[in-house]
């Protein structure tokens, strides 16, 4: 049976290993998905397990997917412009890295009719840097990032050569598409707070939220009810296992019996 699991610290609850085990087992392959809490000091050690047994692939979550980059013998274009891995997966005797959050978070604005002009990424941390990394890849002209720590999305503007605005000021002109990589929203302390005004949407807008627990954060219920197009987190969660799964086994996970999982979980 071939080893495969996730990666972080603190790991707290993920469904990870809910949607990879269920793909395992409706694709007929013999593998199993665990969760392994692994601490910075524990990194080195545990990534020389993962060459030693080894270990067919890792999902990797905060705080390691900087640090991981060093131990791995290759890193993709994608991962290397957005100076983050969330993937390892082996290509003969090379441990390679590969960043499918920006798969993930580019894949359900694909479907759209028309590609947004103009997009504010909110907060400044590594969901961030995948957005921008995807929106760039989308072709998106006028993409912007703000942060409320001013200094953090000035760093990130240059980097990626997008417009920074001010925190104060990210409500003072229309944006296409808004996407909130902070966890303002998240279940638990955050659930009841949002990175915009409710009564400062614009109905043309998409509202794109990465949190998916809840599955209608704060930021999209008032978004929805002033007449926008709403993306959950869900959705960028799900294609970024999807493509997980697929660089691990070459097949492809069923999409909609992946979505309809996910969903029973969060709701159940």
């Amino acid at each position: 049976m071939k080893s495969y699991g996730i990666i972080g610290w603190p790991l707290g609850h993920t469904m990870s290993p809910t949607l990879h085990n269920w793909g395992f087992e409706a694709c007929g392959i013999d593998a199993n998905y665990a969760a392994w809490p692994v601490s910075q000091d524990d990194l080195s050690s545990f990534m020389g397990q993962v060459r030693a047994r080894p270990i067919s692939g890792l999902s990797v979550t905060i705080p390691h997917k900087q640090a991981i980059m060093e131990h791995l013998d290759r890193i993709s274009e994608r991962a290397t412009t957005v100076g983050a891995v969330n993937t390892l997966y082996w290509d003969e005797d090379q441990l390679c890295g590969e960043n499918t959050d920006v798969i993930g978070i580019v894949a359900p604005l694909t479907n759209l009719d028309t590609l947004p002009a103009t997009a504010l990424v909110l907060g400044a941390g590594g969901a961030a840097r995948a957005a921008l990394a995807g929106f760039k890849e989308l072709g998106i002209p006028g993409i912007a990032i703000a942060n409320r720590t001013h200094a953090k999305a000035v760093a990130l503007s240059e980097e990626f050569a997008v417009e920074c605005v001010a925190w104060e000021d990210r409500m003072d002109q229309s944006w296409a598409l808004l996407c909130n990589t902070t966890p303002l929203g998240m279940s638990g302390a955050m659930e009841d707070a949002t990175p915009w005004d409710g009564d400062r949407f614009a109905p043309a807008t998409i509202a794109y939220d990465i949190v998916y627990n809840p599955l209608e954060t704060r930021f999209l219920r008032e978004a929805r009810a002033a007449g926008c197009t709403t993306i959950s987190g869900l959705e960028m969660f799900l294609h970024q296992g999807l493509a997980q799964f697929r660089l691990w086994t070459g097949t492809d996970m069923d999409e909609s019996g992946a979505r309809t999982l996910l969903l029973n979980t969060l709701t159940a």
